[in-house]
C-alpha cells in the first residue's frame, strides 16, 4: 500500500490557544459544529484504526504500537485486501455531502479521498511493488521496533519475535513480485539489505539476553532470527545473483510524463500542474543568478584581492564561491558540527521570537542507520507520530564513507561549508523539519497528521530557511546570502533536473553540467543528486513548490495586515493547520 511521505495540527486556532483535550486529539473525537461533522469525526477515527491494521509498519512510525506484532505479506492476497479497503472506503466518503461539513472537515475529507484515490494508482498504474526491490527491508521496522522505548525491552522483543515469524514468506512474496526491477533500485534494495541484516546482529543478541525473557521464549526468538537472517540473506542471493548477474532485462527507472504528471498531481497537491512548477522554477532560478551576481560583484574584491573579476557572470559567481567553501569540517568530525550547531539555532529562534518552540521534545542528532543508507539523503528527520509524541526525534546524518576519496570527501565537505550547513541544520532541525513536525503532533486532526502532505513538509524547511536570514540570522551578510542563494537554487533545480530526467530523458552528463554550472554545485553533490533522482519521482518537486507556495501566502498575509502583520502569528497559524497541502491551508487563512 502507498504509504504517505513524511516522516513526517489545530483546523481553526492557533497552536497556542485552547484544543480539545488530549484523549480527544489521539482518538479524532472533536466538537461537532453540525450532526455531519458528528458522523465525519466518527467515520474518520474508524478509518484511521482499520488502516493501521493494514499498514502496521506505518502506525509503529506514527505512535500507535497495537499492531507491532504483524506483518504483512506483500503477496496477492493483501493487495486485493488494500483494494477491497480503497473500494469500501471511497463508497462512504462519497455519502458525505461536502457543503455540510466545517471547512476543516472538508479538507480532511479532500485528504483521504486523494490518499485512497493515491493508494489504488499506486498498486494498478505505477506498480512499484513490481520493479522496486528496495521496497522489501524487515530489517528497517524491526530495527525501529527495538530501538524504541515505547514498551520495556521484553515486550519490544515478543513483537519482533511474533513478526519476523514470517520472514521466509515475506521475503518469498517480495522474489514473487519483483518482474523487470530497475537496476538503480536493484543496488539500492542489496545495500539496505545488508544494513538490514546488521539489525539482526550482535546488537538484537545482546537485547534478547538483557530482556531477561523466559529460556523458552529467548530460544524460539533466537530461532526465529536465526530465520529471519537466513531470508534476507537468500533474498540478497536472488538479487545480486539472479538479477544483477543474470539475465534480467531492466526497466528504465524513468517513469515517462504521463505518469510524472499524474504522480505530480497526487503527491504534490499542488494549485500548479507539473508544467506550470517547472516553468515557475526556470523563473526563479534566473531571479536567483541575478542577486547572486550583484551578491558575488561586491564580494570579489575582499576574497580575490588584486586579481580582475571575471567578465563571464557565472564564472564570477563560481569563484567567489570557490573562495567561501573553503571552510568547512574535518572529514572525521561532519556530525559533530552538525551536534554543536543545534543549541545556537535553539537560541536565535527564542531570543527573535519567531515562533514558540517546546523544550520538552528531544531532538537526537545520531549518525543515520546502515538500513536506511544509500537513497543519496546525507540528512533527514524521523518524527515520532502523534500518538507518541514524547518520544525522540532523530536528525539522521549520515558520515562520510570510509570508501570515499581524499577529493570525494573534499568535494563533499566544500558543498556543506561553515555556512552551508548552518542552513542544512535550519532546514532539518530548528526552525525547519524537527519544530514543524512537534507542531504537527499537537493537531486535533489526525487525519491531517498522518496524511503528510510532503510538499508542505518541505516546503516549511526551505522557507524557515530564508525566514531565518530575512530576520538577521548571519549578521545579513553577503557571504551568508549567497550561500543561501546557492542553496535556494539546489531546491529550484531539484524540481528542474525531477522533470527533466523523468520526462525529458536528460542525462548524466547533461544534470551534472546544469548542477555545476548554474547550480554552482561541487561533483560529489552533483553526482549524488543524479543518483538520488534516478531512484524517486517527483519528491525532488516537493521543495520548490511548497516553499513558493508558503512564500507567496506568507506575502498575501503581509499585504492584508499591513502594520498589523507578525511573522510570529504567521508561522504559528500556519504551522497549526498541520501536514496539510498549503493550498487548502491557504484556503482556511485566508477564510475561503
Amino acid at each position: 500500500m502507498k504509504l504517505p511521505y513524511f516522516l513526517l495540527l489545530a483546523l481553526a486556532a492557533s497552536a497556542c490557544s485552547g484544543r480539545p483535550d488530549a484523549e480527544a486529539t489521539k482518538t479524532g473525537h472533536l466538537t461537532a459544529s453540525s450532526p455531519a461533522d458528528a458522523r465525519f469525526d466518527r467515520y474518520k477515527n474508524q478509518f484511521i484504526l482499520s488502516f493501521w491494521r493494514l499498514n502496521p509498519d506505518y502506525a509503529s512510525s506514527q505512535g500507535f504500537h497495537k499492531y507491532d506484532s504483524l506483518l504483512v505479506i506483500p503477496d496477492g492476497a493483501q493487495r486485493q485486501r488494500e483494494a477491497a479497503f480503497v473500494a469500501q472506503n471511497l463508497g462512504t466518503l462519497g455519502g458525505f455531502a461536502l457543503d455540510s461539513l466545517s471547512p476543516g472537515n472538508q479538507i480532511d475529507w479532500r485528504i483521504l479521498r486523494n490518499e485512497l484515490v493515491s493508494e489504488r494508482w499506486y498498486a494498478d498504474t505505477l506498480q512499484s511493488w513490481r520493479w522496486n526491490p528496495a521496497s522489501y527491508n524487515l530489517g528497517a521496522s524491526v530495527g525501529d521496533l527495538l530501538n524504541g522505548h515505547h514498551y520495556p525491552l521484553a515486550r519490544r522483543l515478543r513483537n519482533i519475535s511474533d513478526k519476523i515469524a514470517g520472514a521466509a514468506a515475506y521475503y518469498a512474496a517480495a522474489r514473487a513480485n519483483i518482474s523487470q526491477p530497475t537496476r538503480e533500485h536493484t543496488e539500492l534494495a542489496v545495500q539496505q539489505n545488508e544494513g538490514g541484516l546488521a539489525v539482526f546482529g550482535p546488537a538484537l543478541a545482546d537485547s534478547i539476553r538483557r530482556a531477561g525473557l523466559p529460556a523458552a521464549e529467548a530460544q524460539l526468538l533466537t530461532q526465529r532470527v536465526a530465520g529471519a537472517q537466513a531470508a534476507i540473506r537468500g533474498y540478497l542471493a536472488f538479487l545480486q545473483q539472479d538479477v544483477l548477474a543474470g539475465r534480467t532485462q531492466f526497466r528504465s527507472f524513468r517513469i515517462g510524463k504521463a505518469l510524472f504528471d499524474r504522480k505530480f498531481a497526487l503527491d504534490i497537491q499542488s494549485r500548479y500542474s507539473a508544467d506550470q512548477l517547472f516553468a515557475l522554477a526556470q523563473q526563479h532560478k534566473t531571479e536567483l543568478l541575478h542577486d547572486m551576481g550583484r551578491r558575488a560583484a561586491r564580494l570579489f574584491p575582499k576574497y580575490c584581492p588584486g586579481q580582475k573579476a571575471p567578465a563571464d557572470t557565472l564564472a564570477l559567481i563560481r569563484q567567489v564561491i570557490d573562495q567561501l567553501t573553503l571552510k568547512h569540517a574535518p572529514r572525521d568530525g561532519f556530525v559533530a558540527a552538525v551536534k554543536r550547531q543545534i543549541p545556537v539555532l535553539t537560541k536565535y529562534v527564542n531570543d527573535h521570537k519567531l515562533l514558540t518552540q517546546d523544550p520538552t521534545k528531544p531532538l537526537v542528532v545520531r549518525e543515520t542507520p546502515l538500513y536506511m543508507r544509500g537513497s543519496g539523503a546525507g540528512a533527514s528527520v524521523s518524527a515520532p507520530g502523534p500518538y507518541d509524541t514524547k518520544a525522540n526525534t532523530y536528525y539522521n546524518v549520515e558520515p562520510l564513507p570510509a570508501t570515499w576519496s581524499a577529493a570525494r570527501a573534499e568535494s563533499y565537505l566544500r558543498e556543506y561549508n561553515d555556512y552551508t550547513l548552518q542552513i542544512l541544520n535550519i532546514h532539518e532541525a530548528i526552525p525547519g523539519h524537527y519544530t514543524q513536525l512537534v507542531y504537527a503532533n499537537r493537531s486535533p486532526s489526525l487525519v491531517k497528521s498522518i496524511f503528510a502532505n510532503g510538499a508542505m513538509i518541505e516546503g516549511w524547511a526551505v522557507y524557515s530557511e530564508k525566514m531565518m536570514l530575512e530576520s538577521g540570522y548571519g549578521g545579513n551578510s553577503d557571504e551568508i546570502w549567497l550561500l543561501w542563494d546557492k542553496w535556494n537554487m539546489r531546491s529550484t533545480l531539484n524540481a528542474v533536473v525531477d522533470n527533466l530526467i523523468q520526462t525529458q530523458n536528460a542525462s548524466e552528463t547533461q544534470i551534472k553540467q546544469l548542477l555545476m554550472r548554474e547550480g554552482f554545485q561541487e561533483e560529489a553533490e552533483a553526482t549524488g543528486k543524479w543518483h538520488r533522482a534516478t531512484l524517486s519521482q517527483v519528491q525532488l518537486s516537493s521543495y520548490f513548490t511548497g516553499y513558493a507556495a508558503i512564500v507567496a501566502l506568507r506575502d498575501e498575509v503581509r499585504r492584508r495586515e499591513d502594520a498589523k502583520f507578525s511573522v510570529k502569528n504567521f508561522n504559528e497559524r500556519f504551522l497549526s493547520y498541520g501536514n496539510a497541502p498549503v493550498k487548502y491551508i491557504r484556503d482556511l487563512m485566508l477564510g475561503r
